[in-house]
Formats: C-alpha cells, structure tokens, sequence
C-alpha cells in the first residue's frame, strides 16, 4: 500500500489540544468522533486541588478513565475507590458518578468516551463559560440535548467533608 493510498492518521503531540475550562474542572480535547468514525473521543481533565465534578448520570456513553497525575477519587453508584497514576477504571452509562482530587496536588486523567459524541457537551459548555459564569438554564439546555442527567446524592458531602473540596455548583 503506498502512502497515498493510506488511511489518515491523526497525530496530537504532547501538550497540544484545545483547552477549555467545565467550572471545576477543565479539559483538553484530543480526538474527537469525527476522527474516530464515531467510536470514541478522548479527552484530558485537569482536576485544581479541591476539584469536584456535580454527581450525574450519562445515558448514550460510557466513560474510561486512567489517572496520569495525582490522586483522583470515582464514586459509581455505591461502590468508590481512589487512583493514582496508571489507575484505570470504568463509569458505565445510567449509574449516577462523580470525580475529585483526592490529593493536594494538581491531578489529570485521560478520559475515553465510547461512543463519540459526548465531547460535544464539553465543547459547548467550555464556549458557554469563556466570559463568565455560564447560564444554568443553558447548560441544563445542553445536557438534556446530551443525554447527560445530573442528579443529588446523598453520600457527596460525605465525600466532600472527607477530601476537603469545593462543592460544585448547584449541589448544594
């Protein structure tokens, strides 16, 4: 096969992406569906000491996780467990399940998302909020469009009490 009649390859060096900034945590986009024939996006969180993501609930995706730095701290219904750098884990679609730094440091994590698609909501709250504080009717717009449910648990102040973090917004 000449190089002509290859597939396409796309290459994201270390350090490129988009960056943009979900409230508590921020992300970089790395692949998107478009360039996976819709089988998955991959996206980085960045997770700031006292980071945690609002409880929610994916009904179209499943997520793949793997720490690269710091402490990251999963709840997946009523099962949770904190990782470090090369922890990998799983957040299948209809369980309510939150993330936090569950250290002092800076943390990161690769996420797989499977099928592609959900990137798109990351994108469009990362626009929603690039000049302050989103509208939060507008990003609950945007979740029902994405089959995203977020949802009350009761065990997050527990989580929040014992990692010492921020509550998200409209948790509390």
């Amino acid at each position: 096969m000449s190089s002509s009649d290859a597939p396409e390859l796309t290459i994201v060096q270390p350090g490129e992406g988009t960056e943009a900034s979900l409230g508590t945590i921020g992300v970089v986009f790395k692949l998107f569906g478009e360039q996976t024939n819709g089988l998955v996006s991959i996206v980085e969180h960045p997770f700031p000491v006292g980071a945690c993501v609002p409880p929610h609930l994916h009904t179209r995706e499943d997520e793949y996780s793997i720490v690269t730095e710091g402490e990251i701290g999963f709840r997946s219904g009523d099962r949770e467990v904190v990782l470090g750098p090369g922890g990998y884990i799983t957040k299948p679609r209809g369980e309510t399940h939150t993330m936090w730094n569950a250290g002092k440091v800076p943390a990161r994590m690769i996420e797989v998302i499977s099928p592609a698609g959900f990137e798109h909501f990351f994108w469009a709250v990362g626009e929603a909020g690039a000049d302050g504080p989103p509208d939060p009717e507008a990003i609950a717009a945007l979740a029902r469009e994405h089959g995203l449910e977020m949802g009350s648990a009761p065990w997050l102040d527990d989580v929040i009490a014992r990692y010492d973090l921020t509550p998200p917004p409209g948790t509390r």
